[in-house]
Protein backbone atom coordinates (compact mmCIF):
# COMPACT_ATOMS: atom_id res chain seq x y z
CA UNK A 1 0.00 0.00 0.00
CA UNK A 2 1.42 3.47 -0.97
CA UNK A 3 0.02 6.39 0.76
CA UNK A 4 -0.65 9.30 -1.59
CA UNK A 5 -1.04 12.98 -0.30
CA UNK A 6 -4.89 13.13 -1.94
CA UNK A 7 -5.19 10.24 0.98
CA UNK A 8 -4.00 11.82 3.57
CA UNK A 9 -5.93 15.07 3.16
CA UNK A 10 -8.75 12.72 3.30
CA UNK A 11 -7.60 11.82 6.49
CA UNK A 12 -7.18 14.64 7.87
CA UNK A 13 -10.86 15.99 6.57
CA UNK A 14 -12.10 12.52 8.45
CA UNK A 15 -10.55 12.95 11.55
CA UNK A 16 -11.14 16.58 12.08
CA UNK A 17 -14.70 15.80 11.50
CA UNK A 18 -14.72 13.20 14.07
CA UNK A 19 -12.76 15.51 16.19
CA UNK A 20 -15.26 18.21 15.99
CA UNK A 21 -18.29 16.13 16.65
CA UNK A 22 -16.69 14.61 20.00
CA UNK A 23 -15.74 18.32 20.66
CA UNK A 24 -19.85 19.05 20.89
CA UNK A 25 -20.32 15.92 22.58
CA UNK A 26 -17.51 16.68 25.60
CA UNK A 27 -19.80 20.03 26.34
CA UNK A 28 -22.63 17.82 27.63
CA UNK A 29 -21.12 16.73 30.99
CA UNK A 30 -24.47 14.39 31.52
CA UNK A 31 -23.57 12.23 28.70
CA UNK A 32 -19.63 12.03 29.51
CA UNK A 33 -20.82 11.11 32.53
CA UNK A 34 -22.65 8.40 31.62
CA UNK A 35 -20.55 7.06 29.15
CA UNK A 36 -17.81 7.03 31.40
CA UNK A 37 -19.98 4.53 33.94
CA UNK A 38 -20.37 2.33 31.40
CA UNK A 39 -16.70 1.74 30.73
CA UNK A 40 -15.30 -1.33 32.55
CA UNK A 41 -11.91 0.56 32.92
CA UNK A 42 -9.74 -1.55 35.05
CA UNK A 43 -7.84 -0.87 38.49
CA UNK A 44 -8.83 1.98 41.11
CA UNK A 45 -7.83 4.97 38.97
CA UNK A 46 -10.50 5.43 36.77
CA UNK A 47 -10.51 7.94 34.26
CA UNK A 48 -13.09 10.91 33.08
CA UNK A 49 -12.55 9.92 29.43
CA UNK A 50 -13.71 12.41 26.63
CA UNK A 51 -15.22 11.32 23.69
CA UNK A 52 -12.67 11.18 21.47
CA UNK A 53 -11.13 8.61 23.35
CA UNK A 54 -14.23 6.50 23.65
CA UNK A 55 -14.03 6.35 19.71
CA UNK A 56 -10.56 4.87 20.03
CA UNK A 57 -12.51 1.78 21.80
CA UNK A 58 -15.00 1.79 19.09
CA UNK A 59 -12.58 1.61 16.41
CA UNK A 60 -9.99 -1.36 17.65
CA UNK A 61 -13.11 -3.34 18.56
CA UNK A 62 -14.11 -3.21 14.87
CA UNK A 63 -10.73 -3.50 13.68
CA UNK A 64 -10.58 -6.77 15.93
CA UNK A 65 -13.10 -8.03 13.89
CA UNK A 66 -11.01 -7.77 10.47
CA UNK A 67 -9.30 -10.49 9.24
CA UNK A 68 -6.46 -9.70 8.06
CA UNK A 69 -5.57 -6.11 8.73
CA UNK A 70 -4.24 -3.92 6.62
CA UNK A 71 -1.57 -1.86 7.07
CA UNK A 72 -3.51 0.88 5.62
CA UNK A 73 -6.01 -0.05 8.31
CA UNK A 74 -3.51 0.00 10.77
CA UNK A 75 -1.77 3.54 9.82
CA UNK A 76 -5.28 5.05 10.00
CA UNK A 77 -5.78 3.98 13.47
CA UNK A 78 -2.30 5.23 14.43
CA UNK A 79 -2.95 8.23 12.63
CA UNK A 80 -6.04 8.93 14.66
CA UNK A 81 -4.78 7.94 17.60
CA UNK A 82 -1.68 10.82 17.60
CA UNK A 83 -4.32 13.18 16.69
CA UNK A 84 -5.90 12.90 20.23
CA UNK A 85 -3.03 11.86 21.76
CA UNK A 86 -0.15 13.70 20.71
CA UNK A 87 -2.07 17.16 18.60
CA UNK A 88 -0.40 15.44 15.79
CA UNK A 89 -1.31 15.14 11.84
CA UNK A 90 1.11 13.37 10.03
CA UNK A 91 3.05 16.02 7.43
CA UNK A 92 1.72 15.23 3.95
CA UNK A 93 4.91 16.49 2.60
CA UNK A 94 6.80 13.27 4.09
CA UNK A 95 4.95 10.77 2.44
CA UNK A 96 7.81 8.57 1.41
CA UNK A 97 9.10 8.31 4.52
CA UNK A 98 5.48 7.79 5.91
CA UNK A 99 5.57 4.73 3.40
CA UNK A 100 8.52 3.32 4.32
CA UNK A 101 7.47 3.41 8.44
CA UNK A 102 4.49 1.89 8.20
CA UNK A 103 6.53 -1.35 6.65
CA UNK A 104 8.84 -1.32 9.87
CA UNK A 105 9.08 -3.55 12.42
CA UNK A 106 8.82 -0.11 14.73
CA UNK A 107 5.60 0.79 13.27
CA UNK A 108 3.72 -2.52 13.81
CA UNK A 109 5.44 -2.17 17.24
CA UNK A 110 3.42 1.52 17.72
CA UNK A 111 0.35 0.16 16.34
CA UNK A 112 0.39 -2.75 19.03
CA UNK A 113 0.76 -0.37 21.99
CA UNK A 114 -1.81 1.39 20.54
CA UNK A 115 -4.35 -1.32 21.34
CA UNK A 116 -2.26 -2.52 24.67
CA UNK A 117 -3.31 0.85 25.81
CA UNK A 118 -7.02 0.56 25.23
CA UNK A 119 -6.71 -2.77 27.93
CA UNK A 120 -8.62 -0.83 30.30
CA UNK A 121 -11.61 -1.41 28.23
CA UNK A 122 -13.31 -5.09 28.21
CA UNK A 123 -13.71 -5.38 24.64
CA UNK A 124 -14.89 -9.31 24.58
CA UNK A 125 -17.71 -8.20 26.51
CA UNK A 126 -19.01 -5.05 24.51
CA UNK A 127 -19.81 -4.19 21.09
CA UNK A 128 -19.17 -0.47 20.55
CA UNK A 129 -19.60 2.03 23.41
CA UNK A 130 -20.14 5.27 21.99
CA UNK A 131 -22.15 4.07 19.23
CA UNK A 132 -24.53 2.12 20.62
CA UNK A 133 -25.24 4.82 24.23
CA UNK A 134 -25.51 7.34 21.55
CA UNK A 135 -28.64 5.03 19.80
CA UNK A 136 -29.90 3.85 23.14
CA UNK A 137 -29.97 7.35 24.01
CA UNK A 138 -31.48 8.34 21.20
CA UNK A 139 -29.18 11.17 21.27
CA UNK A 140 -29.26 14.32 19.02
CA UNK A 141 -25.49 13.14 17.56
CA UNK A 142 -25.96 9.83 16.89
CA UNK A 143 -26.27 9.86 13.15
CA UNK A 144 -23.46 12.47 12.71
CA UNK A 145 -21.25 9.88 14.97
CA UNK A 146 -22.71 7.08 13.01
CA UNK A 147 -22.02 8.94 9.88
CA UNK A 148 -18.63 9.85 10.68
CA UNK A 149 -17.29 6.50 11.73
CA UNK A 150 -19.14 4.67 8.42
CA UNK A 151 -16.83 7.75 6.22
CA UNK A 152 -13.76 6.86 8.47
CA UNK A 153 -13.85 3.12 8.43
CA UNK A 154 -14.63 3.23 4.81
CA UNK A 155 -11.45 4.96 4.48
CA UNK A 156 -9.13 3.02 6.11
CA UNK A 157 -10.74 -0.51 6.18
CA UNK A 158 -11.33 -1.10 2.30
CA UNK A 159 -14.49 -2.34 2.75
CA UNK A 160 -17.83 -0.33 3.02
CA UNK A 161 -20.00 -1.17 6.09
CA UNK A 162 -23.06 0.34 5.10
CA UNK A 163 -23.05 -2.33 2.24
CA UNK A 164 -21.36 -4.82 4.40
CA UNK A 165 -24.01 -6.81 6.63
CA UNK A 166 -21.66 -8.93 8.47
CA UNK A 167 -20.33 -5.63 10.19
CA UNK A 168 -23.98 -4.44 10.96
CA UNK A 169 -24.58 -7.68 12.10
CA UNK A 170 -20.85 -7.17 14.52
CA UNK A 171 -21.43 -3.92 15.59
CA UNK A 172 -25.05 -4.62 16.65
CA UNK A 173 -25.60 -0.90 14.67
CA UNK A 174 -27.52 -0.28 11.35
CA UNK A 175 -25.26 1.66 9.12
CA UNK A 176 -28.03 2.32 6.20
CA UNK A 177 -28.43 6.31 6.92
CA UNK A 178 -31.82 6.53 8.21
CA UNK A 179 -34.28 9.76 8.54
CA UNK A 180 -34.53 9.63 12.21
CA UNK A 181 -37.11 12.17 11.91
CA UNK A 182 -39.56 10.94 9.77
CA UNK A 183 -43.36 10.52 11.09
CA UNK A 184 -44.94 7.06 9.48
CA UNK A 185 -48.31 7.53 8.27
CA UNK A 186 -47.35 11.14 8.19
CA UNK A 187 -49.02 13.40 5.60
CA UNK A 188 -49.29 16.90 4.11
CA UNK A 189 -52.82 17.74 6.03
CA UNK A 190 -51.36 15.94 8.99
CA UNK A 191 -48.60 18.54 9.10
CA UNK A 192 -50.46 21.59 8.51
CA UNK A 193 -53.59 20.28 10.85
CA UNK A 194 -50.62 20.69 13.87
CA UNK A 195 -49.55 24.29 12.68
CA UNK A 196 -52.97 25.36 12.89
CA UNK A 197 -53.17 23.55 16.27
CA UNK A 198 -50.21 25.96 17.68
CA UNK A 199 -51.05 28.22 20.19
CA UNK A 200 -51.21 32.43 18.73
CA UNK A 201 -48.78 32.57 15.69
CA UNK A 202 -51.69 33.43 13.40
CA UNK A 203 -49.20 35.41 10.85
CA UNK A 204 -47.01 32.80 10.60
CA UNK A 205 -49.91 30.46 9.90
CA UNK A 206 -51.12 32.48 6.95
CA UNK A 207 -47.73 33.04 5.71
CA UNK A 208 -47.23 29.79 5.99
CA UNK A 209 -50.51 28.68 4.12
CA UNK A 210 -49.57 31.09 1.25
CA UNK A 211 -45.89 29.40 0.80
CA UNK A 212 -47.49 26.30 0.41
CA UNK A 213 -50.16 27.72 -1.91
CA UNK A 214 -47.52 28.90 -4.15
CA UNK A 215 -45.52 25.44 -4.06
CA UNK A 216 -48.22 23.44 -4.50
CA UNK A 217 -49.00 25.87 -8.34
CA UNK A 218 -45.56 26.07 -8.85
CA UNK A 219 -45.36 21.67 -8.65
CA UNK A 220 -48.53 21.80 -10.85
CA UNK A 221 -46.81 24.33 -13.59
CA UNK A 222 -43.69 21.89 -13.83
CA UNK A 223 -46.43 19.02 -14.67
CA UNK A 224 -47.59 21.38 -17.60
CA UNK A 225 -44.25 21.91 -18.44
CA UNK A 226 -44.64 25.67 -18.34
CA UNK A 227 -41.57 27.82 -17.28
CA UNK A 228 -41.38 28.42 -13.11
CA UNK A 229 -39.71 31.25 -11.42
CA UNK A 230 -36.57 29.81 -8.78
CA UNK A 231 -38.38 29.64 -5.44
CA UNK A 232 -35.83 29.65 -2.59
CA UNK A 233 -37.08 27.62 0.26
CA UNK A 234 -34.34 29.43 2.62
CA UNK A 235 -36.08 31.29 5.47
CA UNK A 236 -35.30 34.19 8.27
CA UNK A 237 -37.42 33.66 11.38
CA UNK A 238 -37.53 37.14 13.56
CA UNK A 239 -38.56 37.24 17.34
CA UNK A 240 -37.83 36.88 20.58
CA UNK A 241 -37.09 33.33 22.39
CA UNK A 242 -39.90 30.58 22.96
CA UNK A 243 -42.56 31.89 20.50
CA UNK A 244 -42.00 28.62 18.52
CA UNK A 245 -39.20 29.23 15.68
CA UNK A 246 -37.47 25.79 16.28
CA UNK A 247 -41.25 24.25 16.51
CA UNK A 248 -42.23 25.57 12.58
CA UNK A 249 -39.36 25.15 11.56
CA UNK A 250 -39.46 21.45 12.41
CA UNK A 251 -42.70 21.69 10.17
CA UNK A 252 -41.63 23.02 7.71
CA UNK A 253 -39.21 20.25 6.57
CA UNK A 254 -42.13 18.37 6.23
CA UNK A 255 -44.18 20.59 4.60
CA UNK A 256 -41.38 20.40 2.32
CA UNK A 257 -41.22 16.86 2.07
CA UNK A 258 -44.45 16.51 1.10
CA UNK A 259 -45.06 19.23 -1.46
CA UNK A 260 -41.47 16.85 -3.30
CA UNK A 261 -38.97 20.04 -2.61
CA UNK A 262 -37.57 18.30 -0.59
CA UNK A 263 -36.10 14.33 -0.11
CA UNK A 264 -35.97 13.90 3.58
CA UNK A 265 -37.62 16.22 5.44
CA UNK A 266 -35.73 16.33 8.65
CA UNK A 267 -34.77 19.41 10.60
CA UNK A 268 -31.33 19.42 12.36
CA UNK A 269 -30.63 22.65 14.94
CA UNK A 270 -27.62 23.93 15.37
CA UNK A 271 -25.97 27.49 16.80
CA UNK A 272 -22.58 29.06 16.32
CA UNK A 273 -21.16 26.42 18.62
CA UNK A 274 -22.06 23.60 16.37
CA UNK A 275 -20.58 25.45 13.55
CA UNK A 276 -17.45 27.18 14.17
CA UNK A 277 -14.29 26.02 15.74
CA UNK A 278 -11.08 27.25 17.56
CA UNK A 279 -8.32 26.33 15.04
CA UNK A 280 -7.53 26.91 11.54
CA UNK A 281 -9.42 24.94 8.76
CA UNK A 282 -11.36 22.98 11.23
CA UNK A 283 -14.63 25.50 10.51
CA UNK A 284 -15.52 24.58 7.10
CA UNK A 285 -15.18 20.89 8.09
CA UNK A 286 -17.27 21.15 10.78
CA UNK A 287 -20.04 23.36 8.93
CA UNK A 288 -19.53 20.56 6.44
CA UNK A 289 -20.60 17.81 8.64
CA UNK A 290 -23.50 19.42 9.68
CA UNK A 291 -24.92 20.30 6.21
CA UNK A 292 -24.68 16.26 4.94
CA UNK A 293 -26.93 15.74 7.81
CA UNK A 294 -29.68 17.99 7.06
CA UNK A 295 -29.03 17.46 3.74
CA UNK A 296 -33.04 16.66 2.23
CA UNK A 297 -33.80 18.58 4.77
CA UNK A 298 -33.60 21.89 6.89
CA UNK A 299 -30.87 22.86 8.82
CA UNK A 300 -31.78 25.70 11.34
CA UNK A 301 -29.52 27.78 12.76
CA UNK A 302 -30.56 29.55 16.23
CA UNK A 303 -29.64 32.80 17.03
CA UNK A 304 -27.37 33.65 13.54
CA UNK A 305 -26.36 36.51 13.90
CA UNK A 306 -23.65 35.28 16.70
CA UNK A 307 -22.09 33.76 13.38
CA UNK A 308 -20.78 37.60 12.51
CA UNK A 309 -20.27 39.15 15.53
CA UNK A 310 -16.57 40.08 15.68
CA UNK A 311 -14.61 37.70 18.84
CA UNK A 312 -11.27 38.50 18.21
CA UNK A 313 -9.73 35.05 16.39
CA UNK A 314 -12.85 34.51 14.94
CA UNK A 315 -13.98 32.09 12.66
CA UNK A 316 -17.80 32.97 11.79
CA UNK A 317 -17.11 34.32 8.85
CA UNK A 318 -15.71 31.19 7.81
CA UNK A 319 -18.75 29.63 8.70
CA UNK A 320 -20.95 31.88 6.61
CA UNK A 321 -18.90 31.61 3.83
CA UNK A 322 -19.08 27.69 3.50
CA UNK A 323 -22.50 27.55 4.89
CA UNK A 324 -23.31 30.10 1.25
CA UNK A 325 -21.49 27.52 -0.69
CA UNK A 326 -22.85 24.23 0.52
CA UNK A 327 -26.38 26.40 0.05
CA UNK A 328 -25.61 26.88 -3.26
CA UNK A 329 -24.04 22.84 -4.15
CA UNK A 330 -26.97 21.87 -3.07
CA UNK A 331 -29.76 24.19 -3.38
CA UNK A 332 -32.18 21.75 -5.15
CA UNK A 333 -32.48 19.26 -2.02
CA UNK A 334 -31.14 21.63 0.90
CA UNK A 335 -33.29 24.47 3.00
CA UNK A 336 -31.99 26.55 5.81
CA UNK A 337 -33.88 28.92 8.20
CA UNK A 338 -31.54 31.13 9.97
CA UNK A 339 -33.37 32.80 13.52
CA UNK A 340 -33.06 35.26 16.07
CA UNK A 341 -34.09 38.81 17.53
CA UNK A 342 -35.36 41.20 14.65
CA UNK A 343 -32.67 43.87 14.65
CA UNK A 344 -29.17 41.65 14.71
CA UNK A 345 -30.76 39.25 12.41
CA UNK A 346 -31.56 42.04 9.79
CA UNK A 347 -27.76 43.30 10.42
CA UNK A 348 -26.64 39.89 10.27
CA UNK A 349 -28.25 39.51 6.88
CA UNK A 350 -26.84 42.93 5.39
CA UNK A 351 -23.96 41.78 6.96
CA UNK A 352 -22.85 39.52 3.61
CA UNK A 353 -24.23 39.76 -0.28
CA UNK A 354 -24.68 36.41 -0.17
CA UNK A 355 -26.97 36.20 2.37
CA UNK A 356 -28.99 39.22 1.35
CA UNK A 357 -29.32 37.17 -2.27
CA UNK A 358 -30.34 33.61 -0.70
CA UNK A 359 -32.39 35.17 1.97
CA UNK A 360 -35.62 36.75 0.86
CA UNK A 361 -38.36 35.09 2.69
CA UNK A 362 -39.30 36.50 6.17
CA UNK A 363 -41.28 35.29 9.00
CA UNK A 364 -42.40 37.19 12.25
CA UNK A 365 -42.68 35.97 15.34
CA UNK A 366 -44.19 38.13 18.10
CA UNK A 367 -44.33 37.43 21.63
CA UNK A 368 -47.56 35.60 23.18
CA UNK A 369 -50.56 37.77 24.48
CA UNK A 370 -51.40 36.83 27.90
CA UNK A 371 -54.49 34.47 26.78
CA UNK A 372 -51.75 33.08 24.84
CA UNK A 373 -49.67 32.35 27.43
CA UNK A 374 -52.69 30.99 29.94
CA UNK A 375 -53.23 28.83 26.87
CA UNK A 376 -49.46 27.25 26.72
CA UNK A 377 -49.80 26.89 30.25
CA UNK A 378 -52.99 24.98 30.27
CA UNK A 379 -51.54 22.54 27.29
CA UNK A 380 -48.72 21.77 29.63
CA UNK A 381 -51.38 21.54 32.27
CA UNK A 382 -53.28 18.31 29.92
CA UNK A 383 -50.37 16.93 29.10
CA UNK A 384 -49.02 15.97 32.55
CA UNK A 385 -52.28 15.49 34.01
CA UNK A 386 -53.32 18.30 36.18
CA UNK A 387 -56.25 20.33 36.22
CA UNK A 388 -57.07 23.97 38.02
CA UNK A 389 -59.20 25.91 39.84
CA UNK A 390 -61.10 28.88 39.10
CA UNK A 391 -58.80 30.79 41.64
CA UNK A 392 -55.84 29.80 40.88
CA UNK A 393 -56.58 30.72 36.84
CA UNK A 394 -57.49 34.60 37.87
CA UNK A 395 -53.73 34.38 40.04
CA UNK A 396 -52.46 33.08 36.81
CA UNK A 397 -54.05 34.95 34.73
CA UNK A 398 -52.69 38.64 36.90
CA UNK A 399 -49.04 36.89 36.78
CA UNK A 400 -49.17 36.94 32.74
CA UNK A 401 -50.98 39.74 32.55
CA UNK A 402 -48.04 41.66 34.63
CA UNK A 403 -45.29 39.54 32.25
CA UNK A 404 -46.64 40.58 29.26
CA UNK A 405 -46.69 44.31 30.52
CA UNK A 406 -42.99 44.28 31.30
CA UNK A 407 -41.73 42.15 28.38
CA UNK A 408 -38.42 42.83 26.18
CA UNK A 409 -36.93 41.47 23.49
CA UNK A 410 -35.59 38.35 25.67
CA UNK A 411 -38.47 37.53 27.58
CA UNK A 412 -38.68 34.03 26.83
CA UNK A 413 -42.61 33.60 26.37
CA UNK A 414 -42.83 29.74 26.12
CA UNK A 415 -39.77 29.01 28.13
CA UNK A 416 -41.17 30.89 30.80
CA UNK A 417 -44.55 29.58 31.01
CA UNK A 418 -42.71 26.29 31.21
CA UNK A 419 -40.23 27.12 34.00
CA UNK A 420 -43.92 28.66 36.03
CA UNK A 421 -45.61 25.48 35.57
CA UNK A 422 -42.76 23.62 36.77
CA UNK A 423 -42.07 26.04 40.05
CA UNK A 424 -46.01 25.20 40.55
CA UNK A 425 -45.95 21.57 40.53
CA UNK A 426 -42.95 22.17 43.11
CA UNK A 427 -45.24 23.99 45.52
CA UNK A 428 -47.88 21.61 44.79
CA UNK A 429 -45.58 18.77 45.89
CA UNK A 430 -44.43 20.75 49.45
CA UNK A 431 -48.31 21.52 50.15
CA UNK A 432 -49.80 17.82 49.61
CA UNK A 433 -46.70 16.39 51.21
CA UNK A 434 -48.44 17.02 54.60
CA UNK A 435 -51.46 15.21 53.49
CA UNK A 436 -51.50 11.91 55.16
CA UNK A 437 -54.59 10.62 52.82
CA UNK A 438 -54.07 11.97 49.26
CA UNK A 439 -56.54 11.27 46.86
CA UNK A 440 -56.37 11.23 42.98
CA UNK A 441 -58.08 14.55 42.57
CA UNK A 442 -55.56 16.03 44.85
CA UNK A 443 -52.63 14.77 43.14
CA UNK A 444 -53.72 15.98 40.14
CA UNK A 445 -55.48 19.78 41.09
CA UNK A 446 -52.99 23.13 41.15
CA UNK A 447 -54.75 25.43 43.92
CA UNK A 448 -54.17 29.16 44.35
CA UNK A 449 -51.71 28.14 46.89
CA UNK A 450 -49.37 26.52 43.94
CA UNK A 451 -49.14 29.71 41.93
CA UNK A 452 -46.28 31.86 43.03
CA UNK A 453 -47.35 35.56 43.60
CA UNK A 454 -47.30 37.51 40.07
CA UNK A 455 -44.85 40.04 41.19
CA UNK A 456 -42.65 37.64 43.11
CA UNK A 457 -42.71 35.75 39.84
CA UNK A 458 -42.36 38.75 37.43
CA UNK A 459 -39.12 40.35 39.54
CA UNK A 460 -37.71 36.40 38.98
CA UNK A 461 -38.32 36.13 35.59
CA UNK A 462 -36.48 39.90 34.65
CA UNK A 463 -33.94 39.38 37.55
CA UNK A 464 -32.33 36.47 35.04
CA UNK A 465 -32.89 37.94 31.91
CA UNK A 466 -31.05 41.43 33.44
CA UNK A 467 -28.41 38.81 35.05
CA UNK A 468 -27.96 36.99 31.14
CA UNK A 469 -27.84 40.12 29.24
Amino acid sequence: MTFTKEYLQELNKATVTILAICDAINSDAKTISELNELLPQKGDNKLLLKAEKIFVSDFIFVFSKVKNLSEKAQFGLAYYYDAIRNHHFANENELENLNKLVATNAFKSHFNKIVQDNILFDLDKSKTYLLNYLKQNKHSKFEEVKQAFHTFLNLVCEFDVQKNQNTNDILGIDFTIHNATEVEDDSLEKVLEELNGLVGLENVKKDVAELVNLLKVQKKRTIQGLKNIEITLHTVFLGPPGTGKTTVARLLGRIFKHLEFLTKGQMIETDREGMVAGYVGQTATKVDAIVNEAKGGVLFVDEAYALSQNLGNDYGGEAVNTLLKRMEDFRDDFAVVVAGYDEPMQVFIDSNPGLRSRFNRYFHFNHFSPDELFAIFEIYCKKSDFIITEEAKEKLKDTFELLYEKRDDSFGNARVIRNIFEKCIQKQANRIVKIKRVTKKALRTLTEEDIPEPIETVEQVFYKNKNNE
